[in-house]
Parts: C-alpha cells; structure tokens; sequence
C-alpha cells in the first residue's frame, strides 16, 4: 500500500477524532466482542504467538533458542509472520485497505518484540489496529484494539516513515488481554549450567535424557524438545520403547503428556497440566511415613509421590496407557 499524502492523513484523522468526540466506537466494540468470542481465554492467540518466535528460531534446524540470535532482517519479519499466523488461525478475510476484514470493518495488525514499538504507517490512520507484543524474557504478551489518530502518534521528518503511538495515548487501547502468561522458553529461562550440560550431552536422545531429568515439574513443549533433539522424528525421542520415558524410568523419573490419564497424573501429584504436545517429568518415590500427607497418586498398585532431594533413587512405575484428551 502506498502512504496516503498529508492532506489525506489530515483528512483520515479527522474523521477518526469526529468519532472519538462523540463518544463510544461502535466499530471497535464489534471487532473486541468478535475477537474476545472467537478466543475467550486468549489461549489462542498466545499459541500463535509462541508458534511465531519458535518459527523465526527454527530450533530444529538452528538450535536457537533465544531472540537475540535472531539476524535484523528475520526480527523485521516478525510482524509480518503475526500478520499471517493469526489470519490462518482465525480466518479473518482480507481488508480493503488494511490487513483483515473483521466483521465488515477494516483491521491493521501490528506487532512489536518491544512493548510501544508498534509501527504505525500513514495509511492506518483513522482506522482500528490490532496491537500485538510478546516478550520470550519477560514470558508476557497483549494484544489491544486502538483506531488510530494522527495526533496521537510520534511524527517524524520523512511522512513515509512508520510512526509509534506517543507513550501518553496508550491508555486509549482496549485491551483484549494484557499481560497475560506466554507458554515459557525453557531453554531460555533454565539454569545455564544444567542448559550446557544438555546440549553437551552428545546424539538428540541424550539430549533429550538430560533435558527432562534437569528440568523438572515445567511444561516442555513441542519447540523445546524439537530444538533440543534437532531430529526430525523428536516426539518419538520422548517416548517409551528406548525414548526418555524408557532411559529414565530406572531413575525414577515419570514424563507424562497431555493425554486425560497423563493430566489426571500430573494433577494428583500437584504438578503443571500439560497443554497439546507438551511434557511435564518429575521424579518420584514410593509414599512412606516421612512423606506425611504429600499428595500421592496410585500406579502399579502403590501410593507414589514427588521425592524428596534426599529421598533414595528407586524405578518409576510404569505411567498406564494413554488415552486421548477430550
């Protein structure tokens, strides 16, 4: 799309403050309500967003794991991956003039790594944005609504730059969700040390052994364990049938999925549930007197419970056989 010409800009923005003078944005209420009913936990839109960094990451073929290693020009592309990633997610149809049409009304969609950074350009004035930010440090990601005025934004000298929204008009952004929990970065968040030791550990199954003996009690997802095996067939890796459920059973560690028997496990035992193609390992022992009345789970016919630091090493029962979550 080529920016509009100053007197256009003018134009849009006038437009745009006529509406927020005489009160409520119809359009706007619209396009939340619509949004917030397409994704009422916003569950959703956080799958898009953690999926989109694990793709910039590509940790199969990199081993990346972390934003900073990312090249500018693969930075820059993120917006634009968003832009897709939601559109494919939910189905939004094109826009006239904007990126999505979104029950009638024309919808840009802008994300930022950096929290204000959205990108404004020239053309999106006078009209709703969709306002992305996901920080992989911080764990935390929003996304908000805002139609766009000329008078709220940064000018620059160049009218074809891109412009942000001046940090005393964010309060103007309805937010959809706001600081709301990003599925975690393992690797970017575990200790250095036991991270080392990981991708020390030699072929993508030993890997993969270290990882879910050092990091236990988390969710383990999908990207994390593609990134750590670096192997094409990783989800076999976690397996039984010489995967890490079968090297670290003698151990004592259990790693349960996101079956329904698996959750119900994790759940009785006080662990995280594991979401779709996640994993959550933990080391246990047999419930004894010292143990008190620490929440247990019945396996193989005894009482098991999350051991003790000090609590001898003994096998693992056998996690029973998976049945699908509904």
């Amino acid at each position: 799309m080529l920016p509009f010409e100053e007197a256009d800009i003018r134009a849009a923005s006038s437009v745009a403050l006529q509406q927020a003078a005489s009160g409520p944005d119809p359009e706007l209420d619209q396009v939340y309500e619509h949004i917030r009913a397409l994704d009422p936990t916003g569950r959703r839109f956080a799958t898009v967003l953690r999926d989109t960094i694990d793709q910039l990451l590509n940790g199969e073929v990199t081993g990346r794991y972390d934003w900073k290693t990312l090249f500018k020009t693969e930075k820059t592309h993120a917006g634009t991956l968003v832009e897709i990633n939601l559109q494919r997610e939910f189905r939004f149809a094109d826009g006239d003039t904007m990126d999505y049409q979104i029950v009638g009304v024309d919808v840009d969609c802008k994300y930022s790594q950096q929290f204000g950074g959205w990108m404004i350009p020239p053309e999106a004035v006078g009209h709703l944005c969709l306002l992305a930010w996901a920080d992989d440090y911080k764990s935390l990601w929003s996304v908000g609504l805002i139609r766009i005025h000329n008078e709220w934004l940064n000018m620059g000298s160049n009218r074809d730059l891109k412009l942000t929204i001046k940090a005393d008009h964010r309060d103007k952004i309805q937010w959809l969700w706001r600081d709301e929990e990003l599925p975690e970065n393992v690797l970017l968040h575990m200790d250095a040390a036991d991270r080392d030791a990981v991708f020390a550990a030699g072929s993508g199954q030993r890997r993969l052994n270290e990882l879910f003996q050092r990091v236990q009690k988390r969710r383990i997802g999908r990207n994390v364990v593609r990134t750590v095996a670096q192997q094409k067939d990783y989800m076999k890796r976690v397996r039984g049938n010489g995967g890490c459920r079968s090297a670290l059973r003698p151990k004592g560690v259990l790693i349960m999925g996101h079956y329904a028997n698996h959750r119900e496990i994790a759940a009785q035992l006080g662990l995280p549930l594991p979401e779709e193609g996640e994993f959550v390992s933990a080391r246990v022992v047999p419930a004894r007197s010292h143990h008190g009345d620490t929440a247990r789970v019945s396996l193989d016919g005894r009482e098991w419970v999350l051991a003790r630091p000090d609590d001898a090493v003994e096998p693992a029962p056998a996690l029973p056989s998976h049945t699908k979550q509904d």
